[in-house]
């Protein structure tokens, strides 16, 4: 820690946070909320979501016993505080980085951690499955989770409710309420939850406080229950929340620890049989001026100025790729009535804030909801618009079931735009883009491309435009081009052609993706030993440019493919169709460059490139590895 403070360097776990009396715990608060301020400050990442819920966090430590009692948070972002207070408040400096702690809860990073999230909505399933599992064994441990942030917007998490409520079994649940997902709500549920808040009766007297304080740990006179009954219904008008099982405490301030220590402490000792669902209503970025003001209340900040709120931004002057779909798109737009967008609760990630601008009847951000978001695509398609569904890899994958059933099967015309394409750096495993090219590229019906670079990426968005039978999906990764001039509009490809880049000898490289460039770099390398080998830029797995790899497999002793995707993708779909020709029977030698079997923690990006073997240097020396096997072969073969 950076600073001398008086309560929070006394504090490694939750036991000593016990040893301080309630007066303490907001000074405690304070100077968590200052750490954490100062430590993003220098790693970025997730700000306003952990400014939020430190009250809630001191408080549910405080009262609760864990880590025997099981908190278990969703999304995970909003839980820096948590860990400062759990073991690992002297590595809060190390957030996001290579080796250092994750952004997200982690099983393997503390026993505090009894459940990893990094993608929303799943904390009530999981705390399900634990109270569950304590049930079976007898075990009388408290389970609480912490959902809030627009987590609850996602269908999961009432799939959750629906099954808790139920279950008669005993677990906690605290939406937390601020308002402010990662971009502004949306939805009815947005709507629902403001008019809860709107009943200021329910807080305007004391005697109500102690009202719902007491609803847990006593049993009410006859004329007290019809009051409870009254406000209740008053309030929340025999609120979803009830309807489902649940006992509803709520709205109440989760910055004030005077009402949270109480009602948190009768909740953890109510002889309820069922789940108690508690709504807090808090402010993102509360506590730092900077992050209170902002549109977006910092949610996810770069390196910045404590003292100014100002961020550090990258010296670079090279165009994301995001942004050059963006703009591409609108170009589009402007001449094509039925183009439309589509995003899952990622306006500012997936560049359709942009198109927004320009379009707003034509944007449509549909929350925390992949699954909803493509079977609306869908819906569209069927009646003649051209849906552009902006989403991470990462984030599409809980939307399969829908990409199969809805689209592909139907052949409907959905243009995916798949953003945060390979490994994407300080969010790790849970946010990488590693197996969109195998998932979709397994489907009937499906046009799946990838772009080396920016032009190719508008040149692909071009294409796309026209593409009207059938879906198809275009990926690029996130982060800048190479600052190459952009292509028209008009400028299109041909469906299922890859290009030849460069021309050499004995050995072929065939790319998908960005690592087109990394292929050039080792080249390059290999050209001042005397090496010169052939790479193309494949552009499509699906469909394969059969009559190109036929050409290249024959012409050449040796063939690589690349791709920054999992098994299952170009590289198997290349070395099936080889496998179909004869063509590895002729002494062709083939291998396949891809990510290895495992999750690749967080570091930068270009480091778990290196870690992955799909970096320059390693291009390079699988290329001398595949050759000298050749030579050696056919020396062998000499020799018989």
């Amino acid at each position: 820690m950076s600073q001398n403070y008086k309560y929070l360097k006394e504090i490694n776990f939750p036991s000593d946070i016990k040893k301080l009396s309630e007066d303490k715990l907001q000074y405690l608060s304070d100077e968590v909320r200052h750490e954490m301020i100062s430590a993003v400050s220098e790693t970025g990442g997730h700000l306003g979501a952990g400014l939020g819920v430190v009250e809630l966090t001191v408080a549910l430590h405080y009262v609760f016993d864990t880590p025997n009692d099981k908190l278990i948070w969703d999304v995970g972002h909003q839980t820096y505080p948590h860990k400062i207070l759990t073991g690992r408040k002297d590595k809060i400096r190390t957030l996001r980085q290579g080796q250092g702690l994750s952004g997200f809860t982690k099983r393997t990073e503390s026993e505090y951690d009894p459940f990893g999230a990094a993608h929303s909505s799943t904390s009530i399933s999981a705390a399900l499955g634990v109270a569950q599992a304590n049930k079976l064994s007898n075990k009388s441990n408290n389970v609480v989770a912490v959902i809030g942030d627009g987590a609850i917007s996602a269908g999961m998490a009432y799939e959750a409710m629906n099954n808790a409520g139920a279950s008669n079994t005993k677990m906690i649940v605290i939406l937390n309420d601020n308002d402010m997902s990662i971009a502004k709500p949306v939805g009815a549920m947005r709507t629902y939850l403001a008019k809860l808040l709107s009943g200021k009766i329910y807080f305007s007297l004391r005697e109500t406080v102690k009202l719902i304080v007491s609803a847990f740990s006593k049993r009410f006179s006859a004329k007290a229950g019809k009051a409870e009954d009254f406000l209740r219904s008053a309030v929340t008008g025999g609120t979803l929340f009830n309807s489902l099982g649940f006992y509803y405490v709520g709205p109440i301030d989760g910055h004030d620890l005077n009402v949270l220590l109480p009602i948190l402490k009768n909740a953890k000792d109510s002889k309820h049989e069922g789940p108690i669902m508690i709504h807090i209503k808090t402010q993102k970025g509360k506590g730092y001026s900077y992050a209170e003001k902002a549109s977006d209340h910092y949610h996810g900040v770069s390196k910045f100025n404590v003292e100014t709120g100002e961020q550090i931004k990258s010296s670079t002057n090279l165009p994301a790729y995001t942004k050059i779909f963006a703009n591409t798109l609108i170009k589009h737009a402007e001449r094509d009535s039925k183009i439309v967008g589509i995003t899952a609760a990622m306006p500012g990630g997936t560049g359709m804030d942009i198109f927004a601008k320009q379009f707003p009847k034509r944007m449509f951000d549909v929350g925390i909801a992949e699954q909803h978001a493509v079977t609306f695509a869908a819906g569209l398609a069927t009646e003649g618009y051209k849906p552009f569904a902006a989403i991470y890899s990462t984030f599409l994958q809980r939307a399969y079931d829908q990409v199969v059933h809805d689209i592909a099967i139907q052949s409907l015309p959905v243009r995916f735009a798949i953003d945060r394409a390979g490994l994407v750096g300080a969010d790790g495993p849970t946010h990488a883009g590693s197996f969109d090219i195998t998932y979709l590229s397994t489907l009937p019906n499906f046009i799946v491309m990838a772009a080396s670079n920016e032009a190719e990426l508008v040149k692909m968005i071009n294409t796309s435009i026209d593409i009207n039978d059938k879906p198809c999906a275009f990926r690029y990764p996130r982060g800048t081009g190479l600052g190459l001039e952009l292509p028209s509009i008009d400028e299109k490809i041909e469906i299922g052609k890859g290009k030849i880049i460069l021309e050499g000898k004995k050995l072929a490289i065939l790319s998908f993706g960005t690592r087109l460039n990394e292929c050039l770099m080792a080249a390059e390398s290999l050209k001042k030993k005397g090496i010169n080998i052939t790479i193309v830029d494949a552009r499509f797995v699906k469909p394969l440019d059969e009559n190109l790899i036929w050409q290249i497999a024959t012409d050449h002793e040796a063939l690589i493919t690349i791709e920054e995707g999992s098994i299952g993708g170009f590289g198997s779909h290349v070395a099936n169709f080889l496998s179909e020709k004869n063509l590895l029977d002729k002494g062709l030698k083939f291998r396949s460059m891809i990510l290895p079997d495992k999750f690749i923690d967080q570091d930068k990006p270009e480091l778990m490139y290196k870690i992955a073997g799909l970096d320059s240097q390693s291009i390079h020396d699988k290329v001398l590895d595949l050759l000298n096997s050749n030579i050696i072969l056919q020396k062998t073969k000499a020799d018989h």
